[in-house]
């Protein structure tokens, strides 16, 4: 229960003391000028502390957004593999803007503040600058909340995500860019002559698998088994180990490079070893844009040639949960944009229905008309 002390001072102000003290908890006091905050505090305090809430809010009084990233950044991200790079620039941004604020500080409405500062404050690109896209805030926000998430349910730190009330921006429906057959030859060619030795296998094996750019650059020898044919990524971004299969001109493009393999470094496509540094895959992107130059391609980056390879599967009549499959995501709602892809694929199953179910009956009519 709670006791409420009222005590006056020399100048004959007044406060009041609260002291909440209930079984099996610790005692809680504050001190109010005004006896309706006290009388407030103390019917709030003993709610929280029956339903079991008060000690989060305690924790989220105790700690800062600086001390729950920090801990995200040493805990967490370590356990996402070739993605705790990005999130780890974009948790220091948010660092930097909310850091010194406790958690039980942190509004919804403040995080929509800072999420309109990200989103107007532009992006350099070398001497050129353009606003942040939609989709790259919701990457921000997206890296937040699940540091709370986890601050949430496992540190046990405060009740609630607030980002979770926080509106995100709409994301522009997802871009489809893949090469025509005549890009794809043009492509190929420029990084044939590339003076990259790994271009030419890179943009082949991306080509013909749809893999990240990640997953490619970091392959390692170990991953490849070339008596079954198949590549097995340990480390995807959704988090599951995906097998690649390893068919056609990339099989034999790999192992011809197996032949000649570096004993000095575990990466299919390495960098030149340089003494006394560890092996590091080798570094493409200034020779993907002299050969996209080459090839007289426009608007088109790497990351289109995994749009590519869906859209090739697609349109070769492969279906959407097939595609999910091979490119590893775990729901449809990333291969929604290659359905229209698959029409033709779609008119012919609604005519395999039909005859099924009419059979000859809707061909007698179709004659019957044009007669």
């Amino acid at each position: 229960m709670a006791t409420i002390q009222e005590r006056v001072n020399a100048k004959g102000d007044k406060s009041y003391r609260v002291q909440v003290r209930l079984r099996g908890a610790a005692p809680e006091t504050a001190t109010f000028s005004k006896i309706t905050d006290a009388r407030r505090w103390a019917q709030q305090t003993e709610a929280d502390i029956r339903a079991g809430r008060h000690l989060k809010s305690v924790q989220a009084e105790r700690h800062t957004v600086a001390e729950m990233l920090n801990r995200y950044e040493a805990q967490i991200l370590p356990k996402k593999s070739d993605w705790a790079e990005g999130q780890s620039f974009q948790l220091q941004w948010w660092k930097e803007r909310l850091g010194p604020y406790t958690l039980a500080y942190v509004t919804p409405a403040m995080i929509a503040e800072k999420r309109d500062e990200l989103k107007a404050t532009p992006v350099k690109r070398g001497k050129t600058e353009r606003p942040r896209s939609a989709s790259t805030v919701i990457r921000y926000m997206a890296a937040l909340s699940h540091a709370f998430t986890v601050a949430v349910r496992k540190w046990g730190w405060l009740d609630d995500n607030p980002v979770r009330k926080v509106t995100k921006p709409t994301e522009p429906r997802g871009r489809v860019r893949f090469l025509s057959d005549v890009e794809r030859a043009n492509l190929l060619a420029a990084c044939g002559k590339s003076k990259n030795p790994c271009l030419y296998d890179v943009v082949l094996l991306a080509l013909s698998t749809g893999m990240r750019r990640g997953e490619i650059m970091n392959l390692t020898w170990d991953a490849v088994d070339f008596q079954r044919r198949m590549i097995t990524l340990e480390h995807t971004k959704n988090g599951e180990r995906r097998a690649v299969p390893l068919v056609g001109p990339v099989y034999n493009a790999l192992w011809e490079r197996s032949r000649l393999r570096r004993i000095d470094s575990p990466y299919v496509f390495p960098a030149r070893l340089r003494y006394g540094k560890e092996p590091k895959p080798i570094e493409i992107q200034n020779a993907w844009l002299v050969a996209l130059k080459r090839a007289d391609i426009k608007n088109f980056r790497f990351h289109d040639l995994r749009h590519s390879a869906a859209s090739y599967l697609a349109m070769n009549g492969v279906s959407l949960p097939e595609i999910a499959a091979v490119l590893g995501h775990k729901t449809l709602a990333m291969v929604q944009r290659y359905a229209h892809l698959s029409d033709a694929r779609t008119s012919k199953v609604v005519e395999r229905m039909n005859q099924a179910i009419f059979g000859g009956e809707s061909e007698q009519r179709e004659q019957g008309g044009s007669q």
